[in-house]
C-alpha cells in the first residue's frame, strides 16, 4: 500500500497579503486613519452637540460672545416646554409618522415590484424603459413642483393626505439599487423554486424578498429620512394646520418665536429625534445594505 503525500497548497495555508499586514503593523498608518476619522466625527457630530446645547441653555445666553458649551446658569428644558405648548406639535408628529411610513411602505413595495420586473422579466422596450427610469434619477424635484401641484388639483388631491403620500413613491434611485442586488442573486434558485411548481409571485415573495432583507431595510430607511425630512412638497400641497407635518409646523413655530435660537434648536431636536431612534434600531440592517449594495449585491 503506498501512500502518496500532496504537497503543501499555498492556497490552503496562505498568509495575509503583504498590504494588509503593512496596514497592521505600521503604527503611523494606524494613527493617520484614526485620526482622520476622530476628525470626520467631530466634523458630522459638532452641530448635533451645538443644536442640542443650544436647546437647553436660557434664551440670553445663545447668543453670547465668546459662545459658552457650559452656560453660567446651568442648563434648562424650558424651550422644550415652550415648542411644546405652542402649536400642535404632537399633530404634526402624528402626520409626519403617518405620512413617512405610508410613502416608505408603498415605496418599498413598487421599487421592488419594478426592480424585479426589469431584473427577470424579458419584454420588448425594457432597456429603453430602465434608461428612461434611471434617466428619472437628473431630474431635480424641484422641476416637477408644478405640474404635480396642477394634477394634485384637477384629481382633487390638493390638501390631504393621500396628496402629500402619492407624488413621493416615485424614487428611481431605489429602482436602480433594487435592481442591482436582485441581478446578484442566483438564477439556480428560481429555477429549483420553479422546478417544484412556485410560480415568479410566489418566488418574489418566498425567495427574492427574503434574500433581500439587508437592502430592503438600507432602502426603507432612506426613504423614511428623505420624507420626515422633506418640506417643500408638503408646504406647497398642504395648507390646513391640522394636516401639516413637522417640518411645516415648525416653521409656524420659528415664526412665532422670531429669532429665539433655544426655541427653534429645540423644535429642530424633536423633530430629528425619530430619525435616530430609527437609525439606531435599523443600524445592522443599514450597514449591512449598503456594502452589500456597494460590493455590487454580492
Amino acid at each position: 500500500m503506498t501512500t502518496t503525500l500532496d504537497p503543501p497548497g499555498p492556497a490552503t495555508t496562505s498568509p495575509p497579503g503583504p498590504a494588509r499586514r503593512r496596514i497592521r503593523r505600521n503604527p503611523l498608518v494606524t494613527a493617520t486613519i484614526y485620526s482622520a476619522l476622530a476628525a470626520l466625527t467631530v466634523i458630522w457630530a459638532a452641530p448635533l452637540v451645538w443644536a442640542v446645547l443650544t436647546s437647553l441653555k436660557h434664551e440670553g445666553e445663545t447668543t453670547t460672545v465668546p459662545p459658552q458649551l457650559v452656560p453660567d446658569s446651568g442648563f434648562t428644558v424650558q424651550a422644550y416646554v415652550e415648542v411644546l405648548s405652542v402649536g400642535d406639535l404632537t399633530r404634526w408628529f402624528v402626520n409626519s409618522t403617518i405620512v413617512a411610513v405610508a410613502v416608505t411602505a408603498l415605496t418599498l413595495v413598487l421599487s421592488a415590484a419594478a426592480a424585479y420586473g426589469f431584473s427577470r422579466t424579458e419584454f420588448r422596450g425594457r432597456r429603453t424603459l430602465f434608461a428612461i427610469t434611471v434617466a428619472g434619477v437628473m431630474v431635480p424635484s424641484q422641476i416637477l413642483i408644478v405640474p404635480l401641484y396642477e394634477q394634485m388639483l384637477a384629481v382633487g388631491l390638493a390638501d390631504t393626505y393621500l396628496g402629500v403620500i402619492l407624488p413621493q413613491i416615485v424614487v428611481p434611485a431605489m429602482v436602480f439599487i433594487l435592481k442591482r442586488f436582485f441581478d446578484a442573486i442566483p438564477h439556480e434558485l428560481e429555477e429549483a423554486a420553479r422546478i417544484d411548481g412556485a410560480g415568479p409571485l410566489r418566488i418574489f415573495l418566498t425567495i427574492v424578498l427574503p434574500l433581500s432583507r439587508p437592502i430592503l431595510a438600507a432602502v426603507a430607511i432612506f426613504v423614511f429620512i428623505q420624507c420626515w425630512n422633506n418640506f417643500l412638497w408638503p408646504f406647497i400641497i398642504l395648507s390646513d394646520p391640522s394636516l401639516m407635518t413637522l417640518p411645516v409646523g415648525l416653521v409656524q413655530v420659528q415664526s412665532s418665536f422670531g429669532v429665539r435660537y433655544a426655541q427653534v434648536m429645540a423644535g429642530a431636536v424633536l423633530a430629528g429625534l425619530p430619525l435616530v431612534v430609527a437609525f439606531l434600531f435599523f443600524q445592522r440592517q443599514i450597514v449591512q445594505g449598503i456594502a452589500t449594495t456597494g460590493l455590487g449585491g454580492r
